[in-house]
C-alpha cells in the first residue's frame, strides 16, 4: 500500500474520503429511493417474565459510533450474555487517551463530563479492520478513511448529550502531515495517521480533551438499520443526486441497508453540500434513536442491535465493560429530546494553496460553540445562535 498522501487533484478521494462514487450498489442507476424490506433474525430467547423488565428499566450505551444510542440491559440471565458481547468489541490503544487514564478505582465518568470522539469508518480493504491494522503497532496510511466526525459531549449531570459534527473538509493543522505546509482536511488526520492522530487533531481544533474514542464501520451502520426493520425519514422536496444517480422523492420513506447508507452519504443535489449531508446524518441518527425507543420493550430487535454494534464497533482500550455499563446506566433517564445536534459553524469555503476545496470554520463562533459545550453550558451558544440547532424532522433535505 502506497504511503504517498493524496495530491491536490484528489479532493474527493483518499484525502476527502468522499464515498458517493462507491456506494456498493446502493440503488443503481436512475433508481428511486423507496421503502425497505424488514429482515434479520437470531437472538437469545426470552421468557415472558424477563421480557417485561429487561429492556424497559435500564439503558446502556451500545452504539457509540453513530450516536449515544441507548439500548437496554441489566437484568436476569441476559446480563452475562450482554457482558460477553461487550467483551467481543475490538479495542485499540490510543496513546493520547492512555496518558490521561485516571487512578485505579476512580470512576471518572461519575465525577465529570466526558467527551467521546465518534468516527464512521470506510476501509479500502475489507480484509483488515482498524484493530487488525494496528496490531503490530503501525498504521498503514490511507487504507482506512472517515468522513464522519462527531464529538459527543456528556455533561457531568448526565441530563443531556450534545453531538457536535465537524465537516470533513475543515482545514486544520495536522501533526506531521506532508502536504499543505502541515495542514490538511480534518478527515486526512485519521487516514494518514490513524485514530491517535485523529484524536490529537480534534483536540487541537476544539480545545476539548477527548476521553474516549468509538469507531463504527459503515457495514455496521447498514446492518443496524436492518436490525431495526428500517428507519423512517421525511424528504421535503424531490431532487436528483447525480453522483449516486438516485432520485430522492418527496415524502416519508423507510430506509434500511444500502438505501439507508446512500441516504446519509448524499451531498450532490443538496443546496449546502456537505453541511446538508451532515444535517441528513444527524436527522437519521435522531430517527434511529426514536426507533430504538419505540422498540425498547422488544427483546428481539434489541439483541440484534447489540449483536450488530458489538460486531462492527472499535473503541479505545481504556474503556472497559464496567465503565461502559456505568455510563449507560447514568444516562438511563434520557429521552431523544435531551440530545442536541450541532455542527461546527462555517466561516467560508476556500481553496488551499495546493488546489483543494476546503472549509474554513468561523473562528469566533467555533470557539464559543466548543467552549460552551465543553463547560456544560450549550445554552450559552444557543441563546446567541438559536438557529444552530438541527431543524425539525420534516425540514431536513
Amino acid at each position: 500500500m502506497s504511503n504517498t498522501p493524496p495530491t491536490s487533484g484528489q479532493s474527493d478521494d483518499a484525502a476527502s474520503s468522499h464515498p458517493d462514487s462507491a456506494t456498493d450498489g446502493a440503488t443503481g442507476a436512475g433508481s428511486t429511493a423507496s421503502g425497505a424490506t424488514p429482515s434479520g433474525s437470531g437472538a437469545p430467547q426470552a421468557t415472558k417474565k424477563s421480557r417485561s423488565g429487561f429492556l424497559r428499566r435500564h439503558w446502556i450505551v451500545a452504539s457509540l459510533a453513530l450516536v449515544l444510542v441507548l439500548v437496554a440491559g441489566s437484568a436476569g440471565g441476559y446480563w452475562y450474555w450482554f457482558d460477553h458481547r461487550l467483551s467481543t468489541v475490538e479495542r485499540i490503544e490510543i496513546p493520547t487517551i492512555r496518558d490521561r487514564v485516571p487512578e485505579p478505582g476512580v470512576k471518572e465518568e461519575e465525577k465529570r463530563a466526558l467527551n467521546i470522539l465518534l468516527l464512521g469508518a470506510d476501509a479500502s480493504s475489507e480484509e483488515q479492520s482498524v484493530a487488525q491494522d494496528l496490531k503490530d503497532g503501525e498504521w498503514t496510511p490511507f487504507i482506512h478513511r472517515s468522513d464522519t466526525l462527531i464529538v459527543a459531549h456528556v455533561p457531568a449531570d448526565r441530563k443531556s448529550v450534545q453531538l457536535v459534527s465537524i465537516p470533513r473538509d475543515t482545514w486544520v493543522p495536522i501533526k506531521g502531515y506532508p502536504t499543505g505546509e502541515g495542514h490538511g482536511k480534518i478527515n486526512a488526520a485519521f487516514a494518514y495517521g490513524g485514530p491517535d492522530l485523529a484524536v490529537q487533531t480534534v483536540e487541537q481544533l476544539t480545545g476539548m480533551s477527548i476521553d474516549h474514542l468509538a469507531i463504527i464501520d459503515w457495514a455496521g451502520f447498514k446492518d443496524l438499520t436492518t436490525a431495526l426493520d428500517g428507519i423512517r425519514v421525511y424528504i421535503p422536496e424531490t431532487f436528483y443526486d447525480e453522483s449516486q444517480r438516485i432520485t430522492w422523492e418527496k415524502g416519508w420513506h423507510e430506509f434500511e441497508g444500502q438505501e439507508a447508507l446512500a441516504y446519509v452519504r448524499t451531498r450532490h443535489g443538496l443546496a449546502n453540500g456537505d453541511f446538508d449531508r451532515i444535517a441528513r446524518q444527524q436527522n437519521f441518527i435522531r430517527a434511529t434513536m426514536s426507533k430504538l425507543l419505540s422498540k425498547s420493550h422488544d427483546i428481539l430487535p434489541m439483541t440484534k442491535v447489540v449483536d450488530v454494534t458489538t460486531k462492527y464497533l472499535t473503541i479505545d482500550s481504556n474503556w472497559d465493560n464496567s465503565e461502559l455499563i456505568d455510563l449507560g446506566l447514568s444516562l438511563r433517564n434520557l429521552d431523544e429530546k435531551d440530545v442536541q445536534f450541532l455542527t461546527a459553524p462555517l466561516g467560508r469555503y476556500d481553496t488551499s494553496v495546493d488546489g483543494q476545496s476546503i472549509v474554513r470554520l468561523d473562528p469566533k463562533r467555533s470557539e464559543l460553540l466548543f467552549s460552551s459545550v465543553d463547560n456544560d453550558n450549550v445554552e450559552r451558544y444557543l441563546d446567541k445562535y438559536p438557529g444552530a440547532k438541527l431543524d425539525g424532522s420534516k425540514s431536513v433535505s
